[in-house]
């Protein structure tokens, strides 16, 4: 009994504590400057084997769409013909020059494709359902199995589903799955209270983050070393905008395939900012930052109700079981944030320390995802246990368990649900 009593305040302990991001951490790898451009991860650390006694049943998934295009072909056609206008006055250095080479080379891929799912977002759906089922052979490898998969009504999440159940049957072809994208699944899958648009397009938090952005974004060297006539940039170029025109092709460059890098035009400082003033929208429009009144982690409970039922009736069936559902990283952040998964519901209200707080690339990169898995113990079939993926890697919640990561089912469960019932008094 002391050695569980320790246990558990240990875990406590853990979760107390809050690993908050670094400027190095972030500029270790520049890509993580793009937020929720930042390609996934695909190195994932091993997994904490269960209990003994135990063994999967049921999987519960909701992952974002993989990697993608910019969201409009006109996030690189702007940019273009800005540089193509002054190579054709002569107003760029050779620097300027090669930029423009590396988005022509870029658009011959991303023409037409504004908003679409990469190749890059097909394959990783597809590795992250083989580790999935290679994982969990006793879910994917039986014959019964019941599995079921819900996209929202956006092609790159419809075509990640596709991509992600394509790969299950490539690992066992018998599997039947339930597939659909619906209006009918928009209520949980893709959910925003009414209050949500009103707060992000005329929040109170306009007019800091304004001041915010304005003093991290700083053109001038960008400006100089790509320009060779000032007068040129004086009546044709608006330094700030053109500033962040390039930052959004150099975050999304690695989702493509062609993949050019234009992080050499920028500097870590300049990135650093940049990649702030971003993440500071996220925070505020889909995080557990205190001004917003918990509005945005509200707008995940309609999910977590429809995670809980499924998994009620996932136990019951007795089958080997999967839930499967393809969003935004709009949902998948708010969800984080709900659940309380570690480091994902910290709450400040400084902005410059907004990113030690909250980090999007931690939480919804390409294709990030949160699986929740449920373990039986063969001698007792109503003790279940599960644990908490973030991105495939094993997080905790705040609830004392004796074996971290897995935590007893009917706990989480109660606390889940007490909170939906307090939601919905609300």
């Amino acid at each position: 009994m002391k050695r569980l009593i320790l246990s558990i305040s240990s875990l406590l302990a853990l979760c107390s504590l809050t690993a908050q991001t670094t400027r190095e951490e972030t500029l270790s790898d520049l890509g993580r400057t793009g937020g929720v451009y930042y390609a996934y991860p695909e190195e994932v650390p091993a997994l904490t084997p269960a209990p003994k006694g135990y063994k999967p049943v049921y999987v519960s998934h909701y992952g974002r769409h993989g990697s993608r295009y910019l969201i409009s072909d006109n996030d690189y056609n702007s940019v273009r013909r800005l540089l193509a206008d002054a190579r054709d006055k002569n107003a760029l250095t050779p620097l300027g020059l090669d930029v423009l080479a590396r988005i022509d080379s870029l658009m011959l891929e991303t023409a037409g494709r504004g908003g679409d799912l990469s190749p890059l977002g097909v394959r990783q759906h597809k590795s992250i359902a083989a580790r999935m089922a290679k994982t969990y052979p006793q879910i994917f490898k039986s014959r019964n199995a019941s599995l079921s998969a819900r996209s929202t009504l956006v092609p790159r999440c419809i075509l990640s589903m596709a991509a992600f159940c394509e790969s299950l049957k490539e690992q066992n072809p018998s599997l039947s799955i339930d597939r659909e994208s619906s209006n009918r699944y928009m209520p949980y899958l893709c959910y925003h209270f009414p209050e949500h648009g009103k707060y992000t397009i005329d929040g109170k938090w306009k007019e800091q983050y304004r001041k915010f952005k304005t003093a991290h974004t700083n053109p001038d060297r960008l400006i100089a070393s790509l320009f060779s006539d000032s007068a040129y940039v004086d009546i044709n170029i608006n330094p700030s905008d053109l500033m962040w025109g390039l930052y959004w092709i150099a975050s999304d460059a690695q989702n493509t395939e062609t993949s050019p890098s234009f992080y050499d035009i920028f500097t870590p400082d300049e990135l650093f900012d940049l990649w702030q003033s971003f993440n500071y929208v996220f925070y505020v429009n889909d995080g557990a930052f205190g001004g917003n009144g918990s509005l945005m982690t509200d707008n995940a409970h309609p999910l977590i109700e429809n995670i809980v039922e499924s998994a009620d009736k996932a136990l019951a069936s007795g089958k080997p079981t999967a839930d499967l559902r393809f969003g935004h990283d709009g949902n998948l952040i708010p969800l984080a944030a709900a659940l309380h998964l570690k480091d994902c519901d910290l709450v400040t209200s400084s902005p410059a320390d907004f990113y030690k707080y909250f980090s999007d690339w931690k939480i919804a990169p390409m294709a990030g995802n949160i699986q929740i898995i449920f373990f039986r113990n063969e001698k007792n079939p109503k003790d279940i246990l599960v644990k908490f993926l973030l991105n495939e890697r094993e997080t905790a919640i705040p609830l004392a368990t004796a074996s971290f990561p897995y935590y007893p089912w009917e706990d989480v469960r109660t606390r889940v649900r007490d909170k939906i019932l307090q939601f919905k008094a609300n």
